[in-house]
């Protein structure tokens, strides 16, 4: 008889941070659940996956002939047969113990898909402010989730059942990287799945110098309001344009991601689909 697949893979986006990715790939090697791990590579021209095939062999590799950003672990979802999937980024990783805790939970509640782990940052171990807020999440308690109900996730902390995950497309390859969860998060929701924070479920992050914050704000911004014009009710989109343009004034950068946002306004208005009241009655609640 063929093995059973293994509870959990783990799936890493990346792109030209070879040498940070090695790093990683020692840490989720020496977990004792032993996941099995695809990389892909979202085109990297350092050699990123040549690296990562020399010095493990073990881990499966897919290279990409141009960047899909967030979307690339949705290509790694699709390659694995576990029915559980953790997301790392090439700078992230679990936490001993995490992993197997994470699956626990998915098996004993059905409707959850996205475990939100906690995730600390740097070598302080600094509590991410998302994590923060999810754990003071306004939202209704739910009995049939292991802790509390949210609308969004940290896509390198996060554990997703894989069925209700490529049930609703995965990650959006137009969003790229940065705030592409929570186009994510409400699809699940409105298709009738829980999100849960569970603070006992730890992962590991060290952001790489290597990042660019002012063109990681922009798309932020742009996602945000692409995320509110596609699935928000007229009130709440409005709503979030004129939270997100009264930031803007305030934070540099921030016009030109809603700029960004104006030139995907036509595909945006085709492919609207707003959500049921009561998923835009919870989308208000966190936003008050």
């Amino acid at each position: 008889m063929p093995a059973s697949p293994a509870p959990v893979a783990v799936v890493i986006a990346t792109r030209n941070r070879g040498t940070e990715l090695l790093g990683t790939l020692a840490r989720l090697r020496a977990l004792h659940e032993q996941p099995p791990i695809v990389v892909v590579d979202n085109g990297s021209t350092d050699g990123t996956a040549e690296l990562v095939r020399e010095n493990y062999p073990g881990v499966q590799v897919v290279g990409l002939r141009r960047n899909q950003g967030g979307a690339a672990r949705t290509v790694g979802a699709h390659l694995v047969d576990s029915p559980y999937v953790a997301f790392s980024d090439d700078d992230s990783w679990w936490a001993p113990g995490a992993l197997s805790r994470a699956v626990e939970l998915l098996e004993r509640h059905p409707r959850l898909a996205v475990v939100a782990a906690r995730v600390l940052v740097g070598p302080d171990e600094r509590l991410d402010p998302v994590c923060r807020e999810m754990a003071l999440s306004p939202l209704p308690s739910a009995a049939d989730l292991p802790g509390p109900s949210v609308l969004g996730f940290i896509a390198c902390g996060a554990v997703v059942r894989r069925a209700a995950f490529l049930e609703v497309g995965g990650f959006d390859i137009r969003l790229g990287v940065g705030g592409e969860e929570e186009l994510l998060a409400v699809d699940l929701a409105a298709r009738g799945w829980g999100l849960a924070y569970v603070e006992e479920v730890v992962a590991h992050h060290h952001p790489s110098p290597s990042r660019d914050p002012s063109a990681r704000r922009r798309v932020q911004v742009r996602n945000a309001l692409w995320s509110a014009w596609l699935r928000r009710r007229l009130g709440g989109a409005a709503r979030q344009t004129a939270h997100l343009a009264a930031l803007a004034v305030h934070q540099p950068g921030a016009w030109s991601g809603m700029l960004l946002a104006l030139v995907g306004l036509p595909w945006v208005l085709r492919e609207r689909r707003p959500v049921p009241r009561e998923l835009e009655a919870e989308l208000r609640t966190l936003a008050d």
